[in-house]
């Protein structure tokens, strides 16, 4: 007896194979508008930007 029950031939990867490479597509287009904002000068400065040029500020004693 196998714990995940009765195994069926039924293919997976081919007729799913449009929506793995639309995700993909999906992903690689989020990730450039992504990268293109946080390039942008809206968002140059913003300090939750990981590419801003942050400079710490002096300290006042």
């Amino acid at each position: 007896m196998s714990w995940l029950g009765k195994k069926f031939p039924a293919p997976v990867a081919r007729p799913m194979a449009p929506f793995y490479i639309a995700g993909v597509v999906i992903l690689y287009g989020v990730n450039s508008f992504a990268n293109m904002m946080m390039n942008s000068d809206e968002f140059k400065n913003d300090p939750r930007n990981p590419n801003a040029k942050t400079t710490k500020p002096a300290d006042k004693h």
